[in-house]
């Protein structure tokens, strides 16, 4: 879909956006999946003891996967459900620790504090929506009128602020005791703009670990096992699965595009002939971007290049206010566009869209193409069907590493709900179901999977010898470094160089934030760039990426009158950012340091055996 063109997604997307960040889930334990392993005090997850029920979790990722679907106009592929799924449980584990952290430090919110919250301070879903806008800003008096009409009650918005606002006020306050005292003294200031604004210039001498032959060290299998024992954490990876898949693509013909290019052609003589038919009604009854679609068409505003594809955005800054254009192609489809209005360079605009798709004569053939494949292999056990079945066919076998979480890519191409289905329970030669996509049918088979976590010393102990080799070379190159530091103190670094055969390479002008050609970024030889004497050549300096002898040629310090000139806007962004950052780190310990029991795989198991 046309994302990047979109205007704000209608009330329902915003009503269950507020439900949702505010940890207002209604969970209607009624819903259950009927399966044994469920019932209704099946526990999805645990967090210090407490329970979250598989219903809670099931029916806040409907929530976010009707929203997601209302926002995009189509259904979800797998791996869109399965990263909406893992949001909703994060967010409901993140709920029920802040819930906990409010107990602990007697935080609560009184039903005034609410009322004058939901006045004053509406939640950013609301302020983003053009209902409640005037000239393209929030109108804090629309907003309110709002509230007290009929409709805000019968949409349910007022128990979604009540829900929005019991859960944020709670948060608010905790975070006002956890970053409340942050202050950043003109020390830290000055030192931060020191970073960004000192700049160096240095020529170094590098030796790089690849020159030395893996002879030249020795690592022994103790060494390995120590390492492994320190560095299990950072070893830890996910699941890793080879699938073969097999394609059906939705072909598109030039007829199937002529025949939208007619029909979009044909909308635009019906609104330019007048006669009741607006732009307006025509774009709700017709467009493919359904959510512009419900507001008449409309984008909202947009100014040159930020955010629409470069030929429709052409075509829109041609127009003159009023002025419906000629059908446009672009990669989403053939659109016409009207101007609302414009403001210099900010446009207000309309647009009907159409996707190109095959028509329907074509689009049967790939139906009955598909519908014989899922006959022949679909959700299979036998590895060997799968074959059959692409050999019947005709269509060619493909195949790929997938990885957990991440979706599945076929010669650069994005192939979607394989991964996900991969990492959902099936067994080595299980084939899927015929997965339903925009642009084909697909169907997988998993062919081998290699479950995530910290991987067996025997699966790492080559990746491991290779890091400490590495470490061990780049030690061995501290003897001729020593020398050529050495030589250079009596002569200079360009001799010593030349003497021992090495390059010399001098740098740009760079920062301490800099990555610096050749010299990297944030490592002990840009520390020592900064710290020694201009004109100094310095000891072996050692990084992750080999050794290194340098000599600053040139160092130019921070204005510190330009420093003085924007220090209370420097102090008030960076104070902003640091409490932020405490925030973040409160939270992530505040997860780290939970005793949370994640019993999604275990009931995902257990559906699958009772319904083998």
């Amino acid at each position: 879909m046309l994302q990047s063109m979109r205007s704000a997604a209608k009330w329902i997307w915003i009503l269950v956006a507020v439900f949702f960040v505010g940890g207002f889930l209604l969970v209607d334990t009624s819903g259950l999946l009927g399966r044994a392993p469920v019932t209704p005090t099946t526990a999805v997850a645990s967090v210090n003891g407490q329970d979250i029920l598989y219903t809670t979790w099931v029916n806040a990722t409907n929530q976010l996967e009707s929203a997601r679907t209302e926002q995009l106009g189509r259904g979800l592929t797998l791996d869109e459900r399965e990263r909406l799924a893992n949001e909703a449980f994060d967010q409901l584990v993140s709920e029920a620790l802040l819930t906990q952290e409010f107990g602990k430090r007697g935080i609560s919110v009184t039903d005034d504090e609410i009322r004058r919250a939901a006045l004053t301070s509406p939640p950013p879903q609301l302020q983003q929506s053009s209902e409640l806008q005037t000239d393209g800003q929030f109108d804090i008096e629309k907003y309110q009128r709002f509230l007290r009409s009929p409709a805000a009650r019968q949409q349910g918005m007022l128990v979604g602020l009540e829900g929005y606002y019991r859960s944020e006020l709670p948060r608010r306050k905790l975070f006002e005791q956890i970053a409340s005292d942050v202050f950043v003294s003109d020390s830290r200031l000055w030192s931060v703009w020191q970073d960004a604004y000192d700049s160096a210039q240095v020529t170094f001498v590098a030796w790089r670990p690849e020159t030395l032959p893996d002879s030249a060290v020795t690592v022994s299998d103790a060494d390995v096992a120590q390492y492994y024992e320190a560095h299990k954490t950072e070893l830890e990876r996910p699941g890793r699965a080879v699938v073969s898949v097999v394609q059906i693509p939705r072909i598109v013909s030039p007829a199937d595009s002529a025949i939208v290019r007619t029909r979009i052609g044909a909308l635009r003589a019906e609104i330019m002939k007048g006669g009741g038919t607006t732009f307006d009604s025509v774009a709700t009854r017709e467009s493919a971007d359904t959510a512009s679609a419900v507001n008449g068409g409309s984008l909202g505003k947009y100014v040159r290049g930020q955010g629409l594809v470069p030929e429709f955005e052409r075509v829109a800054f041609a127009l003159k206010p009023g002025e419906v254009s000629a059908p446009v192609l672009t990669q989403f489809g053939y659109h016409i566009i009207k101007l609302d209005s414009r403001q210099g360079d900010t446009l207000s605009l309309r647009h009907i869209m159409l996707r190109i798709q095959q028509s329907d004569s074509s689009a049967v053939i790939t139906d009955r193409r598909a519908d014989s494949l899922a006959t022949l292999a679909a959700s299979q056990e036998a590895a060997a069907k799968f074959d059959s079945a692409a050999k019947i066919l005709g269509l060619p076998i493909q195949q790929a590493a997938v990885i957990e979480g991440e979706p599945m890519t076929l010669n650069g191409a994005y192939v979607p709900s394989v991964s996900a289905w991969a990492f959902t329970g099936p067994r080595p030669g299980e084939s899927s179901e015929l997965l339903d996509a925009e642009n084909a049918y697909y169907l997988a088979r998993l062919d081998s999977l290699t479950p995530g976590g910290v991987p067996e010393l025997a699966l790492v102990r080559e990746e491991i010898r290779r890091e400490l080799a590495a470490r061990k070379k780049i030690e061995r190159l501290r003897t001729p470094a020593n020398q050529l530091a050495a030589t250079a103190t009596t002569s200079s670094l360009e001799a010593a160089a030349r003497a021992a055969g090495r390059d010399v390479v001098q740098t740009p002008m760079f920062t301490r934030v800099s990555a610096v050609p050749g010299l990297g970024r944030f490592n002990e030889a840009i520390g020592a760039s900064f710290a020694l004497p201009v004109g100094a050549v310095s000891a072996p300096v050692a990084t992750g990426d080999g050794m290194f002898v340098l000599r600053v040629d040139r160092r130019v310090t921070a204005d510190r009158a330009a420093w003085e000139a924007q220090k209370s806007g420097q102090r008030e962004q960076l104070t902003r950012g640091l409490r932020e950052q405490r925030i973040r780190v409160f939270l992530e310990n505040l997860r780290k340091d939970a005793d949370v029991e994640d019993n999604r795989k275990d009931i995902a198991a257990r559906s699958r055996r009772a319904s083998a």
